[in-house]
């Protein structure tokens, strides 16, 4: 997909993992407009530098972080067990993989907060195209009558944006998983 991991040495792998656990753990403690790349640097045990030499800059380093995350619910989607992979009914997979890629936002939500704010357009990512493909490619086998296309783009963006955050931030999660369900559900079952 052209943001794959490449080859790397033992001790660069090393350091990556470092960085990207330190990252991580920073985020969920402190949140994401409270970390710094100096936090995340002493608490890996490396230098700044070694991070911007690895990612380029913070958002790299936080799309690097993402990308570990979505590239295994993309192989879920693509090579696992049904629902979420192939195998069931376009609706069963399309249920499954919002309630998939729901889960993935609350168990990330720092991560993408200091993603969208370290990038200027995060939805210019190659991931972002798959999954829109894949929703899009669903949609229209359950429902050949609406805008794939289109619709794909409307069901996703209920994933992102202040309204996520503070349903979340307030503990309303569970709320708005179910909201999210309903509303995929409405579309791939249509009264």
């Amino acid at each position: 997909m052209g943001d794959e991991p490449k080859r790397e040495r033992s001790d660069a792998a090393r350091n990556r993992r470092a960085i990207l656990g330190a990252a991580d753990a920073l985020l969920a403690e402190f949140g994401a407009d409270n970390v710094s790349i100096e936090q995340i640097a002493a608490a890996a045990g490396v230098g700044k530098g070694t991070i911007f030499h690895r990612f380029g800059n913070r958002a790299g380093l936080m799309r690097a972080l993402l990308l570990e995350r979505a590239h295994t619910l993309r192989d879920d989607v693509v090579g696992g067990a049904p629902p979420l992979g192939p195998g069931a009914p376009a609706g069963e997979r399309l249920l499954a993989y919002f309630d998939a890629m729901f889960r993935l936002v609350v168990d990330n939500v720092e991560l993408m907060i200091a993603y969208d704010n370290a990038t200027t357009d995060p939805h210019a990512e190659a991931i972002h195209a798959f999954w829109y493909g894949h929703i899009a490619g669903l949609l229209a086998e359950v429902r050949p009558d609406v805008d794939a296309e289109v619709l794909a783009r409307i069901l996703l963006s209920t994933l992102n944006g202040d309204l996520v955050l503070h349903h979340i931030r307030t503990g309303q999660t569970e709320r708005l998983a179910a909201s999210v369900h309903d509303l995929v559900e409405s579309v791939v079952r249509p009264v």
